[in-house]
C-alpha cells in the first residue's frame, strides 16, 4: 500500500510514474521527429557487411565505455574495441577495469538476444536484479553492496538523497509495472519518437529511486539500451545517449541534480538527452555517409576500367585505388611511397611511365592535380551538388 510510505513525503513526485507529452515544447518535438527520421534512415542505410560489422562493433565500443567511463572507468576506445576481438589482456592491476568492460558488453550481448530471439522482454524486479549483478560481477564493491540485491540503508548522490531504503521495493515493482504498461500501448507510427521519450524518462525514475548499492546509473543507462532495442532503432543508434551522456559528463550530472531539485520536473534533462542525442545521430549518418560514398567512389573506378585488362591498364587502375586512400594531396615525388603494391608496380618504371599513368588517371576524371600534388577527384560522384544540378538542367 502507498499510503503512509516515507517516500510520499520526501519524494512526493514518485507517487504516480507518468509521461505528461503536454509539457514538451514545440522545439523537443521537432528534435524527436528528427530523431526517428534520423533512426529510420540508419535502419535502412545499404551498407557492405564487413562495413556494418565494422560501425556497429565501433558503436558497441563507444556505448560500453561511455556508461562506465562516467563511472570512472579509465580504458580507451581502442582497447574496447580490442577487448571486443578478444586482443585485450591487462595487467593484474587493470584486471578491475576489463571487468567493468566485460560486465557492460555480456549485458548489452544479454538484452540484444533476448530482444532478436523473441524472449519476453517485460522488465520486473528480478529481471533488473539481474542486469544488476551481471553489472556489478566480480567487482570489488563497499561491505554493503550485493550485486543484484536491492540496498538495506540510505543513500546520497551528491546533492540528492534517494528514497528510503525502505520503501525501494514497493517502487521498483510500481516502476516496472508502469514502465510495461506504457511500452505495450505504443503504436507502430511513433513507436521511436515516444520510446526515446520513455526512455528517457525511465532513466530518471529509476536514478531517483537508486534501489541498489552500486552499479544504478550503469544499469539505468542498459534499460534506455533495452527500450531503445526494443523500439527498433538501429543498434549503433541504442548507443548514443550513453556516449553522449560521457561526452558531457558534467553538464549529465548537473542536469540530473538539477531535476532532482526540482522535485520530478523533466523536462530539462528530456530537452538535454534529445539535443545530444540528435547531434550524435547526424555524426553517425555522417560516418555511414562516407563508408557509402568510399564504397560507390570504388565501384566508379573500376567501372572506369571496365574491359580494359592490359598489364597498364591493371597497373593504372591500382595506382587510382591506392590514391583513394589517401585524404589529401600527393606530391609527384612521394607518389612511389602511398604503398607497397605502388611501389613494387613502379619499381622499375621511369619518372616519365608514372608521369603518363598520372595523366591518364586526370583524363578519366579519377584524379585532379593541385599546387600541392595529386588528388583523387570524388567530388565528381556526389550527383545532387549545386553546381552539377546546374549542369544537368542545361
Amino acid at each position: 500500500m502507498k499510503k503512509n510510505r516515507k517516500f510520499t513525503t520526501t519524494h512526493p513526485w514518485l507517487e504516480k510514474f507518468s509521461v505528461d507529452t503536454r509539457e514538451i515544447d514545440f522545439e523537443t518535438w521537432i528534435l524527436l521527429g528528427e530523431a526517428q527520421s534520423k533512426c529510420e534512415h540508419i535502419s535502412n542505410a545499404p551498407l557492405k557487411p564487413i562495413t556494418a560489422q565494422k560501425l556497429h562493433q565501433i558503436y558497441l565500443a563507444k556505448g560500453v565505455l561511455a556508461t562506465t567511463a562516467i563511472e570512472g572507468n579509465t580504458l580507451k576506445e581502442e582497447e574496447v574495441i580490442q577487448r571486443l576481438q578478444g586482443k585485450l589482456e591487462l595487467p593484474e592491476s587493470k584486471q578491475y577495469l576489463q571487468q567493468e568492460i566485460d560486465n557492460i558488453i555480456e549485458s548489452c550481448n544479454d538484452i540484444a538476444e533476448n530482444l532478436f530471439n523473441k524472449t519476453n522482454v517485460e522488465l520486473n524486479p528480478n529481471h533488473l536484479n539481474n542486469i544488476n549483478g551481471k553489472v556489478l560481477k566480480n567487482l570489488v564493491l563497499e561491505e554493503d553492496v550485493s550485486p543484484g540485491k536491492l540496498r538495506l540503508t540510505g543513500v546520497a548522490v551528491g546533492r540528492y538523497l534517494a528514497v528510503p531504503a525502505e520503501d525501494v521495493e514497493y517502487l521498483l515493482n510500481e516502476y516496472c509495472t508502469w514502465l510495461n504498461k506504457t511500452l505495450s500501448k505504443l503504436d507502430s507510427k511513433n513507436k521511436i519518437v515516444y520510446s526515446i521519450i520513455i526512455a528517457i524518462y525511465a532513466h530518471l525514475y529509476f536514478v531517483w529511486i537508486h534501489p541498489y548499492g552500486d552499479g544504478n546509473g550503469r544499469t539505468a543507462r542498459l534499460i534506455e539500451l533495452s527500450i531503445l532495442l526494443n523500439a527498433g532503432i538501429p543498434q549503433p543508434a541504442t548507443q548514443l545517449l550513453s556516449n553522449f551522456y560521457n561526452q558531457t559528463r558534467t553538464e549529465y550530472y548537473r542536469q540530473l541534480d538539477k531535476a532532482g531539485q526540482l522535485k520530478g520536473n523533466m523536462i530539462r534533462f528530456l530537452k538535454y538527452a534529445i539535443r545530444g542525442f540528435v547531434d550524435q545521430l547526424k555524426e553517425q549518418i555522417e560516418q555511414i555517409r562516407i563508408q557509402q560514398w568510399e564504397t560507390s567512389w570504388i565501384e566508379y573506378v573500376h567501372e572506369k576500367f571496365n574491359e580494359k585488362e592490359s598489364m597498364s591498364d591493371r597497373r593504372i587502375r591500382r595506382l587510382a585505388l591506392d590514391l583513394s586512400k589517401i585524404f589529401m594531396p600527393t606530391p609527384f615525388s612521394k607518389i612511389r611511397q602511398i604503398s607497397i603494391r605502388t611501389a613494387e608496380a613502379y619499381a622499375s618504371k621511369t619518372d616519365r611511365t608514372l608521369l603518363n599513368d598520372l595523366k591518364k588517371l586526370i583524363q578519366l576524371n579519377i584524379i585532379k592535380k593541385t599546387k600541392d600534388g595529386y588528388i583523387v577527384n570524388r567530388e565528381i560522384i556526389l550527383a545532387f551538388l549545386p553546381e552539377k544540378i546546374n549542369d544537368s538542367i542545361k
